[in-house]
């Protein structure tokens, strides 16, 4: 026999010799049953391990110089494109005349035709159709006694019908049908104009703002300046023969502030029916709102309160620590593409609304049970959608929800805990087996 060591004392571990141990058929069964036990449990350890969770936090937004995208698709069935004019100010109320946009708008049939689409056209400064390219290249069309619009074709000269509104608009003065025009008069518009009155509108598409406070809004008549006031010209909208005249009944279709969420990212937010409480990122308040009236003289407000809101994927420090311009968004990338990071993180922005909506005559809510709200009088009909950016930003980051530390943990403590149990089971059926032969034995 070998001699003993100085750790045989120390050994928690004590065994028992061969002879003195008994393999029962008890025992057998219930070490099967453990091992598929183990196996259960175990498999299930593993699954945890490799389980991507998103884990949301609450931080303060330290960015700057950051732009965010608005996409809107929004239909006027009761106003034709003619009319319509989207303006996008900041915060001190200046015009950003330099947004980038991709906004289209969609001439629709009359609703007691349909309203099926007839054509669209984008807005831009300065289209093919307004360039005037089929004039004398010497021609210089009169602005009618206001100054020539800083972005005219050819300075000094009003060549087209748009480039002397431009001029009216600048000048602060009404335009009304541009009958007496010359450039009007050649280009046919208040035929056309007329021609599409009973026409309506739907404005689609994105554009990209500066990421601050501000408002855009859609309204009749060409947009300008008076003092420190945004007015429009409402020449045309007032002197609408229509019977009824127009009004600015709209559905939004949608709307959002930068990139939807893929689905399987709505998924994993459990946008599946699991947790819907708290998790609606990927649903938009505004989204197929409907809002009607038969009034011309009628203005909708919605008050929009913006959450920018990220998502970072799994792996996404590898990536941030070797480039440290992760996080700067890339300005010159097209409409659509921003906020979507190389990794496949986002950036994009929830929002919450509240909505108002008010006669340009005053009066109050009686017709709606609610004669105790009174309206002032005045103001601009249209949809005006003011928006303000929260100070705070969800980030939604993806992890592993549990480390391979806490992976081996889980998996010693699954055998252990088992075998423990499973000892304990044979030791209670061993003994009741052996009590109940002793008492056989005795009753013979």
């Amino acid at each position: 026999m070998a001699g003993k060591s100085r750790f045989t004392k120390l050994d928690a571990f004590t065994k028992t010799v061969e002879d003195a141990r008994i393999r029962t058929t008890s025992g057998g069964i219930v070490t099967i049953v453990s091992l598929l036990v183990v196996l259960f449990l175990s498999w299930g350890e593993w699954r945890d391990y490799r389980k991507v969770v998103i884990h949301p936090e609450l931080v303060v937004d330290k960015g700057r110089g950051e732009r965010m995208e608005i996409h809107l698709n929004i239909t006027f069935p009761k106003v034709p494109c003619e009319l319509l004019t989207l303006d996008v100010m900041d915060v001190s109320g200046e015009q950003q005349h330099g947004v980038q946009h991709g906004v289209k708008k969609i001439r629709l049939r009359p609703q007691s035709e349909g309203g099926g689409e007839i054509d669209a056209k984008v807005l831009s400064l300065h289209a093919a159709d307004e360039s005037a390219t089929h004039l004398d290249p010497s021609y210089c069309g009169p602005c009618y006694g206001a100054p020539a619009p800083y972005n005219a074709k050819k300075p000094g000269c009003c060549s087209t019908c748009e480039e002397v509104r431009e001029a009216y608009a600048q000048a602060s003065w009404a335009f009304g049908d541009g009958a007496t025009m010359e450039q009007c008069q050649r280009e046919h518009y208040t035929e056309r104009l007329a021609e599409q009155r009973h026409e309506g509108c739907r404005i689609e598409g994105g554009l990209r703002v500066n990421k601050v406070i501000g408002n855009f809004h859609i309204a009749p008549g060409r947009s300008f300046s008076n003092g420190n006031m945004h007015v429009h010209d409402l020449a045309q909208w007032w002197s609408t023969p229509v019977p009824g005249g127009h009004s600015f009944s709209h559905i939004i279709h949608s709307l959002r502030f930068g990139p939807q969420l893929p689905d399987d990212l709505v998924r994993k937010l459990g946008g599946n029916g699991k947790n819907t409480l708290w998790t609606n990122h990927h649903l938009n308040p505004l989204d197929n709102t409907r809002q009607e009236t038969d009034d011309p003289n009628y203005n909708f407000m919605y008050f929009v309160k913006i959450v920018p809101t990220s998502y970072l994927p799994l792996g996404w420090e590898k990536q941030a620590a070797q480039n440290k311009a992760h996080w700067e968004q890339d300005h010159s990338v097209g409409l659509g593409a921003y906020g979507y990071g190389s990794d496949g993180s986002m950036e994009t922005h929830q929002y919450s609304v509240t909505s108002h909506k008010r006669s340009l005559t005053g009066g109050d809510d009686s017709k709606e049970g609610h004669g105790e709200r009174l309206h002032s009088r005045g103001g601009i009909p249209g949809v005006f959608f003011s928006y303000d950016i929260s100070p705070m930003k969800v980030v939604n980051r993806e992890e592993r929800a549990k480390s391979f530390l806490g992976f081996l943990a889980g998996l010693c403590a699954v055998v252990g805990g088992t075998l423990t149990v499973a000892a304990a089971v044979d030791r209670g059926l061993f003994e009741g087996t052996v009590r109940l032969k002793k008492l056989r034995s005795k009753d013979n």
